[in-house]
C-alpha cells in the first residue's frame, strides 16, 4: 500500500534567488519605483498605498532593515532550503506529489482552472525568458526556478496522477487535468523552484497539483483546501502500489506585506493538526501573495497523520511600509 510518509512546506519567493544586498531593488517595486506594477494591501488584505502602510508600520521596523540583519536572515533562508533538500534526498521517495500555484505562466484568463493536476510523462522545465533589458539583481531573482542551459524533461508521476484524478472525481472534486503545458515557458516556478532548489542529483518524479490561489473568482476556499488535502492522503493510500510518497507546499506564506500573526497562527495550527483554524482564516487575509497559505492547508490536511518536526520562520522584510516576505518552512515526518 502507498502512503504519504513527508510532507514539507517552504516559500519559494524570488528573494530566496536574490543576496540581501538586492532586497532594495525588490523594495523599489513595492515603492511603486519601477515600471512594474504591484497591488498592497494591509495585513486585513485592505488595498492600501505603499505611503498609507509606511503609516501603519510597526514600530522598529528600521531597526529590522539594517544590512546586517539583512544578511543573517538572508543566510538563515539558504540554511532552511538546504535542510529541506537533505531531507527531500533522505527520505528515498518514489514520488513527490508538489501543491503549487500559477501566476499567468501556463494558465490566463482563456482558461482558470480551480485545481488541476498534470500527469504528462514528464514535464518541461525551459531557460530564463527575459528581455536582455531586464535588470540583472531580477534575472538573478528569477534564474533559481529554471535550467542554466537548456531545456530539461522531468519526470511525472504519472500513474499515480491518473489514479488522483479518479478518485478525487469519485469523491466530488471536479478536478481539471492536463498531460500537456499550454504554452512553451515549461513548468511555472512553483514546481521549477523545487526541481531547482530542492532536488539535488537524486531527481524524485513530481506530480504537480496546481491551484488557482491568485485570481477570483475560482479560488479554492481555505476549507475546500483542507478537504482537498485528506482526499489527497486517502487517494494516496488507496493506490494499488507500494510507495513511498510525498507532498511539498510550494509558496507562501505572507506578502507582500509581511502578516507575523497570520503566519505563526498557520504554522502553530499545522503542529497542532488544528485544521478548523486553518480552514477558517478570512479569505480577505488570503490576497495577493499571501493566497499562496492555501497550498499549505491542503498539505495540513494531507499530512495530519503526521508531526511537524522541524519548522521555521523567518520574516524577511524590505522596506519601512513592512513589505516583504514572510518566509516558511516545515517538515512533517
Amino acid at each position: 500500500m502507498a502512503d504519504i510518509v513527508l510532507g514539507m512546506g517552504s516559500s519559494h519567493s524570488p528573494m530566496l534567488g536574490s543576496p540581501a544586498e538586492d532586497y532594495q531593488a525588490h523594495a523599489d517595486i513595492d515603492q511603486g519605483k519601477t515600471d512594474w506594477k504591484r497591488s498592497l494591501a494591509d495585513v486585513e488584505g485592505n488595498p492600501k498605498s505603499f505611503d498609507e502602510l509606511v503609516a501603519m508600520a510597526p514600530l522598529g521596523l528600521a531597526d529590522q532593515l539594517e544590512m546586517d540583519v539583512l544578511k543573517a536572515r538572508a543566510a538563515r533562508c539558504q540554511e532552511c532550503i538546504s535542510h529541506l533538500a537533505d531531507t527531500l534526498d533522505a527520505a528515498k521517495l518514489d514520488a513527490l506529489i508538489v501543491i503549487g500555484d500559477d501566476q499567468h505562466e501556463q494558465f490566463h484568463e482563456d482558461n482558470m482552472p480551480s485545481i488541476l493536476v498534470y500527469w504528462g510523462e514528464t514535464i518541461e522545465n525551459n531557460v530564463l525568458q527575459l528581455s536582455e533589458e531586464s535588470p540583472a539583481w531580477w534575472k538573478r531573482a528569477r534564474s533559481q526556478y529554471h535550467e542554466a542551459e537548456g531545456m530539461r524533461e522531468y519526470p511525472v508521476a504519472h500513474a499515480l496522477g491518473q489514479h488522483l484524478i479518479g478518485h478525487l472525481v469519485e469523491h466530488d472534486f471536479d478536478v481539471s487535468h492536463s498531460r500537456k503545458l499550454p504554452r512553451a515557458r515549461g513548468e511555472g516556478h512553483a514546481f521549477g523552484f523545487v526541481h531547482r532548489r530542492l532536488m539535488g542529483e537524486r531527481v524524485v518524479p513530481i506530480l504537480p497539483v496546481a491551484m488557482n490561489t491568485y485570481f477570483p473568482p475560482n479560488q479554492p476556499t481555505p476549507r475546500r483546501c483542507l478537504a482537498l488535502g485528506a482526499a489527497i492522503r486517502d487517494a494516496v493510500r488507496a493506490w494499488d502500489e507500494d510507495a513511498r510518497v510525498g507532498i511539498i507546499a510550494s509558496g507562501g506564506l505572507s506578502h507582500f506585506t509581511v502578516n507575523e500573526a497570520l503566519d505563526l497562527a498557520v504554522l502553530a495550527a499545522c503542529r497542532a493538526k488544528d485544521g478548523a483554524t486553518l480552514a477558517a482564516i478570512p479569505e480577505n487575509r488570503l490576497r495577493s501573495g499571501s493566497s499562496e497559505i492555501r497550498n499549505w492547508i491542503v498539505v495540513a490536511g494531507a499530512a495530519d497523520h503526521l508531526e511537524v518536526g522541524w519548522f521555521d520562520y523567518i520574516p524577511c522584510y524590505r522596506s519601512l511600509a513592512g513589505t516583504g516576505m514572510g518566509m516558511g518552512f516545515a517538515i512533517w515526518s
